[in-house]
């Protein structure tokens, strides 16, 4: 009897055994092909050989450094070489210490956690590397949940757990052990908008992955179990002890003696380094921020995503001369915002024509704004409220040279504290290559948004003459053609027009060659060279320079009254240094996948603009500003002019509400625009607020910094004369005073057919 009932025991045993693991295997198998769509979507082979996160992509220099990156989630992938063994040891044997010897899932971790609770002393999970990567890289995708998952926090659970399973086999089956790992890190999130392993790194410790010592390491790892409670930033002393937990893990399962945790667990963490990514921090902020429309066009016409396809975006900018251009505005503009916060006092520098201040200039302009439009929607346009809330001061932290400010200011009163400051707009550039080097929009991408680079147009002044002066040397006027210091006077719609010289004066009768009065800035000469060559060839010859803004062809235009751009001025300024080829200023050389593929190459637009000779000419008269007395350029500092070729335009507006230096040299051109937010911003003189003052500086500092550093291509040198030579002199001391005729100028006719036609 006994035998009989032992054996139906045995046989109900199996049959149970048998039972559950065929339920098992049918309920695994009902999961992957999602029976009747109750369990959602698994994804496929082809996924799991080529898992796809959501990357940064990422703006690289000319010279291999990252500029910064565009992101949803800020993640970067890296290959399990680019790991420290120490990091590698530190999560294998924090995490998952048998990582090597099983499968993908871990049957003696789930005893462990069996026991726990059964004995209702919980020990820790027992999901491996493996099966949290397929956790991280799958089972969060709600567009894999069945129907299942709407009936409750258990069953959807017991589903995940289930896909996680299944994918960890195919993960182990598909990767090598090592490539999970990589993959794992890849996806993991750290918290302070860092995604991955590298942007983790780069976040806290200032390193890469390759670098991680043990302590961070082990902090980093610590962080997996929550980014917010083990924080080092936020929750430092829990950070510091979960770092320590770690640790006696790697020396648990001897990858470290006793004394070398001993020393280490007393280590402080070091977060010196620490530093959230975002497009107000890092290198050219606003050239990120102003190409970002045209690589999302980019990505639009190509099939990409910028934020999440981890495309890597070659740019011609050179990491060295922008931070050179960087520290040349910074040390610039510092100075010359005290030396205009002391020239105003308690005074507000919101003038008009008569210098009275403008009523009313701080609301007018604070209703341009997103902030009171979004006040209005929520008060009211004619509401008490909302006058309260302008005037109603709040916490808020400010910009200022010597650092951010934490005060307490209304809406009202930030935007006048705001507009007090002078603004400027940098961009230098490769004349024979097109390549732009550096570029900077403004003095802190966090405050003050706008570019002026390429976004902002202001009149350029005198910065506008060398266009005039080029139309005439077009038209057989040379360099040594003597006039005048005389205004001549324009006839006008309602009258007549005659313009003054800086001093306020019509002209001091004085006769001068054309470049010693470009070099000069005289603006009476320059009148009547336009008025010679006719201001719509002006506009002509300025456009075929590279000049894209609309230019109103009117006497004045000769004094630069329409606005243009840094952008294009430094563009069309190229084309005297590139022997009269024009070429668009361009920034990006090439696209590649997050693969390395290349998916596109980009090359500069050029066209041939002016002669080789009129373009050598040009840069003769430019060069005049450094080399002729009284040339606006001969302040330039001698470390930068010695040994050297410069040609050099400043430009000042009416009211110095612009102030504007263009230099050139062989192989660099760069422009610097300063003024205020607004035209009616400006110094009270105009001594003060001229180009030669507030924008030279900016030209003289950078380039003096890019001599300096001997591992720049770019050297001092002369400009390359055109191999024909040239049809006139160019000395003018052999003409003084005798000079009366253009055509004695000249030194042979130039043969017919090297006639440049427009």
């Amino acid at each position: 009897m006994k035998t009989k009932v032992f054996k139906w025991l045995i046989i109900g045993m199996w049959s149970l055994f048998v039972g559950v693991f065929l339920m098992g295997s049918l309920y695994i198998y009902t999961v992957s092909i999602d029976l009747f769509g109750l369990y959602g979507g698994m994804p496929s082979l082809r996924a799991l050989e080529n898992p796809e996160n959501d990357l940064s992509s990422e703006l690289i220099s000319s010279d291999g450094v990252s500029l910064g990156r565009y992101f949803r989630y800020n993640r970067s992938q890296i290959a399990y070489e680019d790991l420290s063994d120490d990091l590698v040891n530190t999560l294998l044997l924090s995490e998952d210490h048998r990582y090597y010897e099983h499968s993908g899932m871990d049957f003696i971790a789930y005893m462990r956690v069996l026991k726990g609770i059964l004995t209702l002393n919980p020990a820790g999970g027992g999901s491996t590397i493996t099966q949290q990567l397929a956790k991280n890289l799958y089972t969060q995708d709600k567009k894999l949940e069945g129907r299942l998952a709407s009936l409750g926090r258990m069953p959807k659970r017991i589903v995940e757990k289930t896909k996680e399973w299944i994918i960890s086999v195919q993960l182990e089956r598909n990767f090598t052990k090592k490539e999970i790992i990589a993959m794992y890190l890849n996806t993991v999130e750290f918290g302070s908008n860092a995604y991955g392993i590298k942007t983790a790194a780069e976040t806290f410790f200032g390193k890469g992955p390759d670098s991680l010592n043990l302590q961070e390491s082990a902090v980093l790892v610590g962080l997996l179990q929550a980014t917010t409670a083990y924080n080092p930033v936020r929750n430092y002393d829990n950070s510091f002890e979960k770092r320590n937990e770690v640790l006696w893990k790697v020396h648990k399962y001897g990858y470290i003696d006793r004394p070398t945790y001993d020393s280490i667990k007393v280590l402080p963490i070091d977060l010196s380094h620490y530093d959230v990514a975002n497009q107000n921090k890092g290198m050219a902020t606003y050239f990120r921020s102003v190409i970002k429309d045209h690589l999302m066009q980019w990505c639009s016409e190509n099939g990409y995503d910028l934020w999440e396809d981890g495309l890597k975006i070659y740019t011609t900018i050179d990491s060295r001369m922008q931070r050179y251009a960087e520290e040349a505005i910074r040390e610039h503009m510092s100075k010359l915002q005290k030396i205009f916060d002391e020239h105003w006092g308690k005074r507000h520098p919101w003038v008009d024509e008569s210098g009275r201040e403008m009523k009313g200039f701080i609301m007018n302009r604070f209703k341009r704004t997103e902030h009171y439009r979004s006040l209005v929607r929520k008060y009211g346009k004619d509401s008490d409220s909302l006058r309260i809330a302008l005037e109603h001061p709040k916490k808020m932290k400010v910009f200022s040279w010597e650092g951010e400010i934490d005060t307490v200011l209304s809406p009202l009163d930030s935007m006048r504290y705001y507009k007090r400051f002078l603004q400027t707009g940098f961009m230098a550039m490769d004349p024979q290559s097109g390549n732009i080097r550096a570029w900077v929009g403004g003095i802190d991408h966090k405050y003050f948004k706008y570019d002026h680079v390429k976004q902002g147009r202001r009149q350029p002044g005198s910065t506008f003459k060398p266009f005039v002066y080029g139309t005439a040397i077009e038209n057989s006027y040379y360099p040594c053609f003597p006039l005048y210091d005389v205004s001549p006077q324009f006839k006008v719609p309602g009258g007549t027009w005659r313009p003054k010289n800086a001093d306020g004066g019509y002209g001091t009768g004085e006769k001068m060659t054309i470049r010693m009065a470009m070099a000069q800035s005289i603006n009476s000469i320059t009148a009547q060279v336009m008025q010679r060559v006719q201001v719509e060839n002006v506009v002509k010859f300025a456009k075929r320079m590279g000049i894209t803004s609309p230019l109103d062809a009117v006497p004045s235009l000769c004094l630069g009254t329409s606005d243009l751009s840094v952008y294009e001025l430094v563009g069309a300024y190229s084309t005297f240094a590139n022997e009269g080829i024009y070429t668009k200023p361009y920034y990006i050389t090439r696209i590649e996948d997050k693969n390395g593929n290349v998916l596109e190459n980009f090359v500069p637009e050029t066209r041939q603009a002016i002669t080789e000779e009129t373009a050598y000419l040009m840069i003769h008269m430019l060069k005049g500003g450094v080399e002729e007395e009284g040339g606006t350029s001969r302040g330039l500092s001698y470390a930068v002019k010695a040994g050297n070729e410069i040609g050099g335009k400043t430009g000042t507006t009416n009211n110095a509400s612009d102030g504007w230096y263009m230099g050139l040299t062989h192989n660099l051109v760069a422009g610097a625009w300063v003024g205020g937010d607004d035209r009616s911003i400006h110094f009270r003189n105009w001594a003060m607020g001229q180009g030669g003052k507030t924008a030279r500086p900016i030209w003289d500092k950078f380039m003096q910094k890019v001599y300096n550093d001997k591992e720049l291509s770019v050297k001092k040198g002369a400009f390359k004369r055109p191999d024909r030579g040239l049809n006139v002199e160019l000395n003018c001391s052999r003409y003084e005073n005798s000079v009366t005729d253009i055509d004695s100028l000249r030194v042979e006719e130039q043969p017919e057919d090297d006639i440049y036609v427009p």
